[in-house]
């Protein structure tokens, strides 16, 4: 009987808890891997597969239950908008949704309009484009409700293209839109799309997505921008507390449990106070200094990839560089980790497996996709998924 009991709760639980990939790096927004990954995964065992996009993107795939969700954009323009479903067993389409946008579509060569990733509470998945619309779809594909947040505020948007990435907290989506015109970041509720709160944030172009701190009722939420981080109730959008000595605008911040690492000054590490409404400084550091991705964590230890591609292995608590290596660049997506190695593509689609642990790092395996891959892949059940502007990729063991 307690067998069955045990079986039973695990059946009701929701899919968020079982090890999936909710959101930008993982569910947690920091690159950890739960479950295991082995080193050796690749393109030619039985399980992987590979299948070919209808558009372009930089978004992250997310994965829910045995689904693969993905976002992308086609037309001469970039003005119509996919929303994908893939069997994670076998890469077949399960459902496509295709959304004509209603905002600007105009982004930088190297971007597009389906940057922003997917985001997902384990029950329905919500999409954002850089033309600042969002869809709330179903598991199924059914959509809930949708918002062309252009039609509300006509201003906002930059030259070069949004990418800001969705988080969930609290049951209200929070979508940062800070560009150079009219910058915000707003609170919509996540059952319905209304606008729970708005927010005006400082003006100029960003492209880091928020970061969600706590858990359950506790949750908050941090927004990055150049002057710096402001964690807000996600939800009112009060802030709770600021951090104010500026930050990047490309890289993200990284939470471990109350520490938040902020690509700024180099890197910071701020301790959020037990109160939630405070916050000290424990360190920081001019030589951590993020290029383009953000920070992963991999136990008491964070690795960050610089500029120059090189990978740095730092103590969360100290600061203290534990060993540097250079990676094969140019790296522009985030790395992922499990206890043991991290993995990274970078822009020629080659992957690279590090094995982590001891005085130094060293690359055990390479992966040789050979097309332009930007995003940050998401892992689940032991594959790691990841795309290029037209093909996405299941490497197994």
């Amino acid at each position: 009987m307690k067998n069955q009991a045990i079986a039973a709760f695990i059946l009701c639980l929701p899919l968020s808890l079982l090890a999936n990939w909710l959101s930008f790096r993982g569910d947690s927004g920091n690159g950890i891997i739960d479950n295991d990954l082995s080193p050796s995964i690749g393109t030619d065992s039985k399980s992987a597969w590979k299948v070919e996009l209808p558009g372009r993107g930089l978004s992250s795939p997310i994965v829910v239950g045995d689904r693969v969700y993905l976002t992308a954009s086609s037309g001469p323009k970039q003005e119509t908008l996919h929303v994908i479903a893939y069997d994670g067993k076998t890469g077949k389409t399960d459902w496509e949704k295709t959304f004509k946008a209603t905002g600007r579509t105009v982004c930088h060569d190297k971007t597009c309009v389906a940057a922003p990733t997917m985001v997902s509470d384990g029950k329905v998945v919500v999409a954002q484009f850089s033309s600042n619309d969002v869809f709330c779809l179903d598991l199924e594909g059914n959509l809930k409700w949708l918002r062309g947040l252009t039609y509300d505020y006509p201003n906002a948007a930059n030259g070069l293209g949004m990418s800001s990435s969705p988080v969930i907290a609290n049951g209200v989506l929070v979508a940062q839109v800070e560009n150079d015109a009219e910058s915000f970041t707003a609170g919509l509720s996540l059952s319905n799309g209304t606008t729970l709160w708005k927010k005006d944030r400082p003006r100029g172009a960003n492209w880091t997505s928020p970061t969600v701190l706590g858990k359950g009722k506790d949750q908050q939420v941090a927004l990055q921008s150049m002057k710096g981080v402001a964690v807000i109730d996600p939800k009112t959008g009060k802030d709770q507390w600021i951090y104010e000595d500026g930050a990047a605008t490309i890289p993200s911040s990284t939470v471990l449990g109350s520490t938040i690492l902020v690509p700024s000054n180099g890197l910071t590490a701020l301790q959020a106070r037990g109160d939630g409404k405070s916050h000290t400084q424990l360190w920081r550091d001019n030589k951590l200094g993020p290029g383009t991705g953000s920070p992963s964590i991999s136990g008491d230890k964070f690795y960050v990839i610089n500029k120059a591609n090189v990978l740095t292995c730092a103590e969360i608590k100290t600061g203290k560089i534990i060993w540097r290596m250079r990676l094969k660049g140019p790296v522009s997506s985030s790395p992922v980790s499990t206890k043991t190695h991290l993995f990274v593509f970078n822009e020629e689609g080659l992957g690279q497996v590090v094995q982590l642990g001891g005085e130094e790092g060293k690359t055990v395996r390479s992966i040789d996709l050979k097309e332009t891959i930007l995003c940050t892949p998401a892992v689940s059940k032991g594959a790691l998924y990841v795309r290029s502007d037209s093909t996405l990729w299941k490497l197994s063991d």
